[in-house]
């Protein structure tokens, strides 16, 4: 339960809700793997959004290696996910504050902002 806590907080602190006028984003630069620019100490996380709407999280949280997976939609700026996890689910509608091939960024209700950059291939 710990580790769904800290997921959700990751996720949320990575997305969060942001007031600002609905903007038009880019699907398709949303897809693919992403992670976190400034990771915290202990902490591995890649996301990745699929074409067909699967959102997959692999990464491990101090010693624990864990993978999550569910799906997600985009309408707007608003990204709605939901995460099955240890019989838990996670769901949650976040805002995108900026989305470029290479950068990822959102923004939470306290207004902490995270950001992400795109994985790439090897």
């Amino acid at each position: 339960m710990r580790t769904l806590l800290g997921l959700g907080i990751v996720l949320a602190v990575a997305f969060g809700t942001h007031a600002a006028d609905e903007k038009k984003i880019d699907a398709m630069k949303l897809i693919g793997k992403w992670e976190p620019v400034k990771p915290k100490k202990g902490e591995e996380l890649v996301m990745e959004f699929t074409k067909d709407g699967k959102l997959i999280v692999t990464g491990s949280m101090g010693e624990k290696a864990l993978k999550i997976e569910g799906t997600y939609k985009l309408e707007g700026d608003k990204l709605s996910f939901v995460l099955k996890f240890m019989g838990d689910e996670i769901k949650q509608t976040v805002t995108i504050t900026k989305l470029t091939d290479d950068e990822l960024e959102g923004t939470d209700p306290a207004n902490k902002t995270e950001a992400f950059k795109k994985v790439k291939p090897k």
